[in-house]
């Protein structure tokens, strides 16, 4: 019997390299397969870690363009894009953000979120337009998404972000192309290793990507001041759940009784954050909005407002 030949040429992209440790996986145990796989993703923290001050940069781009009036806007292909659509449809309910604030482009359109639009992704002009619909300016952050860094379309929205002045990012697990570096602001290049299957970029890169983001918006929603202390305070009551959380963040961050918590978050029209301000500084709604405005939206900037409580 022949064997295969060796002397291809190996692709640079590491998210394409075989994993040597996984190169017999097809003859393991199921407890195998479990182990090696949770093996693999204990690697994944600390290559986002390594990425800390890129991170911070990126948190900090995220708020400016939040406070300018702009967006937060992902663009991805494939896992990447569907990632990206799924943490900017999660900040209105986790943190009462309007929509829109976050928006998720995914190379297909929505039809690609729970069917592979074959091609679309290799269309930077596809890229482009998208960001074009929906009037990228240079007030908003564009982050592309692509684990291998290579992704057509997201070099296309990257390309249309740079050239209205929008500051971008990157997001990716290999050392992306020179080209697309230079309109880059920050990139993010978290080195996840080869996958445990070949090429499977829904893996080990899928999850350190979706740590990246929960990174760049949780750190852009407490620096608007979504949170006190690590209080969710601006969460919108839609439901039960939401109701009773909102009574008892309330409660615990002002030391009132359940039943008095209600009473103030019903004067607050429900808001827990406008309910918090106007019970330290004893004034109505519209003393506690201004007050927060004048404090950029962080609860902990009003002077009056103390610390929150130790935790337990």
């Amino acid at each position: 019997m022949t064997r295969p030949s060796t002397s291809v040429a190996r692709d640079p992209r590491i998210t394409e390299h075989r994993n040597p440790r996984t190169a017999d996986i097809d003859l393991a145990t199921p407890l195998e397969i479990v182990d090696r796989i949770a093996a693999e993703d204990a690697l994944v923290a600390a290559a986002v870690a390594s990425q800390r001050a890129a991170l911070a940069r990126a948190v900090e781009c995220a708020e400016a363009a939040l406070r300018a009036g702009g967006r937060v806007i992902y663009c991805g292909a494939g896992t990447s894009g569907r990632l990206g659509v799924l943490d900017a449809s999660e900040i209105p309910p986790t943190f009462g953000a309007d929509f829109g604030l976050f928006v998720g482009l995914i190379a297909g359109g929505p039809p690609a979120l729970l069917r592979a639009q074959e091609g679309a992704e290799d269309s930077p002009e596809g890229g482009a337009a998208d960001l074009r619909a929906i009037a990228v300016s240079n007030r908003d952050f564009v982050v592309g998404i692509a684990a291998s860094g290579t992704t057509p379309y997201v070099h296309g929205a990257l390309h249309a972000a740079k050239a209205v002045g929008a500051r971008t990012g990157l997001v990716c697990c290999t050392p992306p192309p020179s080209t697309i570096l230079g309109v880059v602001d920050v990139p993010i290049i978290v080195i996840t290793g080869p996958e445990v299957v070949t090429g499977s970029t829904r893996m080990k890169a899928g999850t350190a990507t979706k740590l990246v983001l929960n990174t760049i918006s949780t750190g852009a929603m407490i620096r608007i001041g979504k949170t006190y202390g690590n209080l969710m305070v601006d969460l919108r009551a839609t439901n039960a759940k939401l109701v009773d959380r909102s009574e008892r963040i309330t409660a615990e961050a002002t030391g009132l009784d359940r039943e008095a918590a209600r009473a103030l978050l019903s004067a607050a029209g429900g808001q827990v954050k406008r309910a918090i301000v106007m019970h330290f500084l004893g004034a109505d709604a519209d003393a506690a909005d201004a007050a927060l405005a004048r404090a950029g939206g962080v609860i902990r900037r009003v002077p009056e407002v103390p610390a929150p409580p130790a935790v337990a």
